[in-house]
């Protein structure tokens, strides 16, 4: 064999029994890193399985505190809304509008009574945008919250299933 083609599988040999000397401690390395990696991932699973049950046992709970809370709530907001000055006259205005309905009803009672011809207008009706204005704003503004707070849920499971 050429001196030369030995030398170098020497050279071979002697570079490959040194990278099998360093390639076990990163295989070790490695193999150590992939099964921090399995357990972190079942240790998430068992927590987010943990977490799961929990809130499967206790939604209805938390469903019905919600509730007598968003009943609470609303009492609350009629009697908060009965006690604002533009309500008020907004209650005003639309009676008022009611009341015209009983005039008119009374007069075309009064027509017939007396056996008059009814000239008595019929009532007119008009849009009432302002309550559908309102409810869009409140709907607007119930959503956002309620994205809030759902956001709120999936950062409480996010850190529950990745507290250590």
């Amino acid at each position: 064999m050429n001196n030369d083609i030995q030398k170098a599988a020497e050279r071979v040999a002697k570079l490959r029994a040194q990278a099998d000397k360093l390639s076990a401690p990163l295989d070790d390395a490695l193999a150590q890193l992939e099964k921090a990696e399995r357990a972190e991932e079942d240790r998430r699973a068992h927590r987010a399985e943990n977490y799961d049950t929990r809130v499967a046992a206790t939604y209805k709970d938390r469903l019905q505190e919600m509730t007598e809370s968003a009943h609470a709530a609303r009492e609350r907001f009629f009697e908060a809304l009965s006690g604002e000055p533009w309500f008020a006259a907004y209650v005003e205005y639309r009676s008022a509008r009611h009341k015209r309905e009983y005039i008119l009803s009374e007069a075309r009672a009064a027509q017939r009574n007396l056996g008059q011809v009814c000239t008595v207008p019929d009532q007119r009706w008009t849009d009432n945008r302002f309550a559908d204005d309102l409810l869009e704003h409140l709907e607007k503004k119930a959503y956002e919250s309620a994205d809030k707070f759902g956001e709120e849920m999936r950062t409480a499971r996010r850190d529950f299933i990745s507290a250590e």
